[in-house]
């Protein structure tokens, strides 16, 4: 038997499967994994840092967007414990115990995600890790190839994944102009590449006293922020967001899809039947396809307004379940939606009362 066999799973497989949806430290913007924070030296990062650790350990919102709290820890390797509590004295008083800090760790090579392992199993509820800088813990190789910056970052988002952590390296930019701000950070293309998101503190062309943020990662949506820091208070405050409204909206079509499923309450059959009666209900022309494609795309909006489906292959025909749930916070309704319809009649309600819930399903 072949032990180093690939493993593997078909496309359409895929697309039918619930996965988890990915989790964010600061909703829709620092997201689980490693994430990289360049800047000019000098220009704030580490007040950045400070302040986003304290208000991920108390929950609090960062510039109006949710955080999930946890446990923070920080290792703020170019600074003394004594700055840091200077710092925390002008940020707030009321220093939360579930941060956390450390003025020296090992390098990559010598024991830091052994160290930062053992912390996340002694604080299992942690959130944020925070490297301030990368370039402390790096090997301290003279290779400086792309290879090596790559499979530096690499071992990072390894751990930060394996952890289920965000892991936040903070770095340095170049001195140089260039095009792309995003192509600013010190070394090679490789420590980009690697990381799930990368955010660039850069000189506000708008305000001498500002800096505008550039965001991009694999999931989240481009963006570009305008601070100002804040003498008085010492912090970051949000300007502008070229994010006009964070928030995922509903496309026309899954709004319509949540009001047609409000009506029907409960489906079973083919994605052709089912196109075609919500085209019929909502003036639209979709193809199954595209209904399908945009269902799953959705799926966890839909399901925030009650909406649940599976998808399976049945006698060569592709066969969707589809249900209605006022309820939709009911932790059942998903598991129940593995079951068929008539299981998940509670909270949808689509079974004649007198016939009670293990009555079939009414297209």
């Amino acid at each position: 038997m072949n032990e180093n066999k690939l493993a593997v799973i078909d496309g359409e497989t895929l697309m039918d499967m619930r996965l988890p949806k990915a989790r964010f430290c600061v909703s829709t913007l620092l997201p689980q994994g490693l994430c990289i924070l360049g800047g000019a030296s000098k220009i704030g990062k580490s007040w950045l840092v400070l302040d986003l650790c304290l208000r991920v350990a108390k929950g609090e919102p960062v510039w109006n967007l949710p955080t999930e709290k946890g446990t923070a820890l920080y290792l703020c390797l170019e600074d003394t414990l004594r700055r840091i509590q200077e710092r925390l004295n002008l940020l707030t008083d009321d220093v939360p115990p579930n941060v956390f800090f450390a003025t020296s760790a090992g390098s990559i090579a010598d024991g830091l995600c052994e160290q930062i392992s053992g912390f996340v199993r002694d604080h299992p509820d942690t959130s944020l890790v925070v490297i301030d800088t990368f370039q402390i813990v790096r090997n301290g190789a003279v290779d400086t190839s792309y290879a090596n910056d790559y499979e530096e970052v690499r071992t990072l988002k390894k751990l930060a994944d394996t952890l289920g952590v965000c892991l936040l390296l903070v770095h340095h930019i170049r001195k140089q102009e260039a095009n792309d701000p995003l192509n600013k950070l010190t070394g090679t293309t490789g420590i980009s590449g690697a990381a799930d998101a990368i955010f660039v503190l850069d000189k506000s062309k708008r305000s001498a006293t500002g800096a505008t943020m550039f965001c991009t990662g694999r999931d989240i949506e481009y963006r570009e922020l305008e601070l100002n820091f804040s003498k008085e208070k010492v912090s970051w405050e949000l300007i502008s967001d070229t994010m006009e409204n964070p928030e995922l909206l509903l496309p026309p079509e899954m709004l319509s899809l949540s009001n047609f499923m409000k009506e029907e309450k409960c489906f079973e059959g083919t994605n052709t039947e089912l196109t075609e009666r919500f085209n019929s209900f909502s003036g639209k022309t979709l193809s199954p396809k595209s209904l399908k494609q945009q269902m799953n795309k959705w799926r966890y909006t839909l399901e925030e307004r009650g909406v649940f489906f599976e998808s399976k292959r049945s006698n060569g025909l592709r066969m969707i379940k589809i249900f209605f749930s006022s309820v939709n916070s009911d932790a059942s309704a998903v598991s129940d939606a593995n079951t068929g319809c008539a299981k998940t009649c509670v909270p949808c309600v689509p079974c004649d009362p007198v016939e009670g819930v293990n009555a079939p399903c009414r297209r």
